[in-house]
């Protein structure tokens, strides 16, 4: 994984037209470095789609699993069907969910993780898990937050 301050390709300091720092307005061939710091990286874009709420909570979701459109909604509580639909064919697009319709009537559409989907939503599982985890101190953090600011 790359250095928080820097990215794949070239870091902070080195600045965006360094080589091996991908122009966005050009694409990027394979091998390609990639820098979620640079404006215009596509790369800032997957990660939007994969850390977004409703992302995180999709690959999740679906992780191990192969499910319809309504089950998934239903797991994914308070999602609304219009924002399901967009952020599974924001997923689909970025190669991270695997889309199957069967010509059936009504129509059979399952939805599941591709290989880089699952590699994708490995380390969101563990960041809920500790998030879980670590409630009591996250809620202690806020009361003690707001008691000084007399807020809450």
């Amino acid at each position: 994984m790359s250095e928080l301050r820097g990215g794949t390709g070239a870091g902070v300091g080195e600045g965006a037209g360094s080589a091996g720092v991908l122009d966005a307005a050009a694409g990027a061939a394979p091998g390609e470095a990639f820098d979620v710091f640079v404006r215009g990286c596509p790369s800032r874009g997957t990660l939007e789609h994969v850390t977004g709420r409703w992302g995180a909570l999709t690959l999740c979701a679906l992780n191990g699993d192969t499910l319809r459109f309504n089950e998934l909604r239903r797991r994914v509580e308070g999602v609304s069907e219009k924002m399901l639909a967009q952020t599974l064919h924001a997923l689909e697009r970025d190669g991270l969910v695997l889309r199957d319709a069967r010509p059936t009537n009504p129509p059979h559409v399952e939805y599941r993780l591709s290989p880089l989907g699952a590699a994708t939503a490995r380390p969101l599982r563990e960041l809920i898990g500790l998030l879980e985890r670590r409630m009591p101190d996250v809620l202690a953090a806020r009361s003690s937050y707001d008691a000084a600011r007399g807020s809450g």
